[in-house]
């Protein structure tokens, strides 16, 4: 009569089995949400090579502003110069949004859930330096 308690006995079981199990490699691990992203410095490095010239740059053209109404007389000149000081000062003041967007993105944790997060801060800072600019644009009454 056959052994029939060997053929009941599983494959992995048996030592040879067990040891074929640990000698194969497990798949490789996809990142998990805690893990520390490698890359993640990019974002904010790039948005803070684009931000800050563009700040400047914005900011030197905001400051050269009045001298569109050099040649203005009278109720022209008072007219503007009513509307661009605040206009100056929204401008100056709200340069503080994409400085805080930039410090955002660089204070956010390095962990693979928070990519995306520091992907749109990252990318709002450079918005909002033209949406500054453009809002000055808005605010005074120009010649």
């Amino acid at each position: 009569m056959p052994d029939r308690t060997a053929a009941a006995t599983p494959a992995a079981a048996t030592p040879a089995a067990a040891t074929a199990a640990a000698a194969t490699p497990a798949p490789a691990a996809t990142p998990v949400a805690d893990d520390r992203a490698p890359r993640a410095w990019i974002a904010p490095a790039v948005a803070t090579v684009v931000t800050l010239p563009l700040a400047f740059v914005a900011f030197v053209f905001v400051a050269l502003a009045p001298m569109a109404c050099d040649s203005c007389s009278g109720a022209r000149s008072s007219a503007f110069s009513a509307s661009f000081m605040p206009a100056f000062w929204t401008f100056a003041i709200g340069l503080l949004l994409p400085l805080g967007l930039l410090v955002t993105s660089w204070v956010l944790p390095w962990r693979h859930r928070n990519t995306a997060r520091r992907r749109k801060v990252a990318a709002l800072a450079p918005a909002a330096v033209v949406l500054l600019y453009l809002l000055f644009l808005a605010l005074v009454d120009w010649p």
